[in-house]
């Protein structure tokens, strides 16, 4: 079983994958036994053509994608003795060798018939993954020594690229004129309120996630905690983690966990363990708090234990402010 996804110089898609899945469930219904050939780019642990042995095959099957080019001609030379069939591919160009080296040619475009479903759209069912936004920022430099930002990023997105989940880079400066960036709040708010998690070392992004009552993994990026660490004080979420329990090899005492008590008596606790615990509660017990947080938001009350925001002593400061001014 080859296809794209199998070429060092190729490349693995969504739809390749699926594709081959669809193929693989037809293949283990007629109980026919196969290999499948991997990138070693993109599955280093697979099976590569550089551990195929072709003598060891009587049948090639080529899944999906254009068939065209030197690396698909190059299978018909390396393999063949074998029967080589195309399946769910588009024929670029019918006469030549790579795809007139097939025996049988499935197409789902370009052969003349009229086009066929794509084979990705039968794939068997996959399972949920969390959809999770990725709100980091690499400024700050006010806060000058203090500022761990660089590795708590390096940190995260280490982390963040083992998780089973979708991840969406996101970003809370607004744009008007580049079509990758939000132009609105309304606008960014819409993709926050649709996640299952936001991961952020950013202010706003812990905010905006509540207020859209979706649960936040906060990391405050500043040696001995800044603005980050206040705002989950005043927002009454618990979900933060302290830019040393990441950047440092060890942390000093009992780890505290999600439930406030002791998470381990090691005090050598893992960035990773850490980072796990509070993951497993924002998808959990944290779902229903942030959508509490978030309602309380919107509901324009206070946030949790009565702490005001800066816009409610406003009116009040301009006041005092003017009368003091005016009685210089």
């Amino acid at each position: 079983m080859t296809g794209w996804f199998s070429f060092l110089h190729g490349e693995a898609t969504a739809g390749d994958v699926l594709a081959l899945a669809r193929v693989e469930r037809v293949l283990r219904d007629a109980g026919s036994a196969y290999d499948v050939v991997w990138s070693p780019g993109f599955r280093a642990d697979g099976t590569h053509f550089a551990d195929v042995d072709p003598a060891a095959y009587s049948r090639l099957v080529f899944v999906c994608g254009p068939v065209h080019g030197a690396q698909v001609e190059e299978l018909h030379r390396r393999f063949a003795h074998c029967v080589r069939v195309a399946v769910g591919v588009s024929v670029v160009d019918a006469g030549s060798p790579a795809v007139t080296g097939f025996h049988r040619v499935l197409a789902r475009d370009g052969a003349g018939d009229g086009p066929g479903l794509d084979l990705a759209a039968r794939a068997p069912a996959l399972p949920a993954v969390p959809v999770v936004g990725v709100v980091l920022t690499h400024g700050q430099h006010e806060y000058g020594g203090r500022r761990r930002h660089e590795e708590v990023a390096a940190v995260l997105t280490r982390w963040l690229a083992g998780r089973d989940c979708a991840r969406l880079e996101l970003e809370t400066r607004l744009d008007a004129h580049d079509w990758r960036l939000c132009g609105t709040p309304a606008q960014l708010e819409a993709v926050l309120s649709r996640l299952d998690l936001v991961v952020t070392d950013r202010l706003h992004g812990l905010v905006l996630a509540l207020r859209a009552g979706v649960p936040a993994l906060a990391v405050d990026p500043v040696e001995g905690g800044a603005k980050v660490t206040a705002q989950a004080r005043a927002c009454g979420w618990p979900a933060l983690v302290p830019a040393e329990r990441l950047t440092k090899a060890s942390a000093e005492g009992s780890a505290e966990g999600p439930a406030g008590g002791s998470a381990g008596s090691s005090a050598e606790v893992s960035a990773e363990g850490t980072l796990e615990r509070w993951w497993d509660w924002c998808l959990a017990d944290g779902r229903a708090e942030a959508a509490r947080i978030g309602a309380g938001f919107r509901a324009a009350e206070s946030v949790p234990d009565g702490v005001p925001d800066a816009a409610d002593g406003l009116v009040a400061a301009l006041r005092e402010a003017s009368e003091a001014a005016a009685g210089r």
